[in-house]
């Protein structure tokens, strides 16, 4: 069974820093990308960044010079580093990823979402 666990979340005063990880398992054989998404109360998930198993990224216009995302292929392991964090980054931050598992058809898979907090 596929699982994507992410961590790092927390509250965090506005100007701070965080580092969201998620770990992908479950017997997976390739992860061709994976992304962060994010939902705050009363708002539809958005894409926040992704990154392809080739390393090329993008960034919602909101985030970018703000926020990197980066991939570790050989750990299955995914990462959004956030820094100079605002109140309306406030949200739950969802992990992606776009793997093949076996023989299996290509497929998405999310994380639960940790919250993230930014308040003084």
């Amino acid at each position: 069974q596929v699982q994507l666990v992410e961590s790092g979340g927390g509250l965090v005063q506005p100007g701070g820093s965080l580092r969201l990880s998620c770990v992908v398992s479950g017997g997976i054989s390739r992860i061709h990308a994976m992304a962060w998404y994010r939902q705050a109360p009363g708002k539809l998930r958005e894409l926040v960044a992704a990154i392809t198993g080739g390393g090329a990224t993008r960034y919602a216009a909101p985030v970018r010079g703000r926020f990197a995302i980066s991939m570790d292929n050989a750990e299955n392991m995914g990462y959004l580093q956030m820094n100079s964090l605002k109140p309306e980054d406030t949200a739950v931050y969802y992990c992606n990823a776009d793997l093949t598992k076996g023989g299996r058809p290509r497929a998405a898979y999310w994380g639960q979402g940790p919250q993230v907090t930014v308040s003084s």
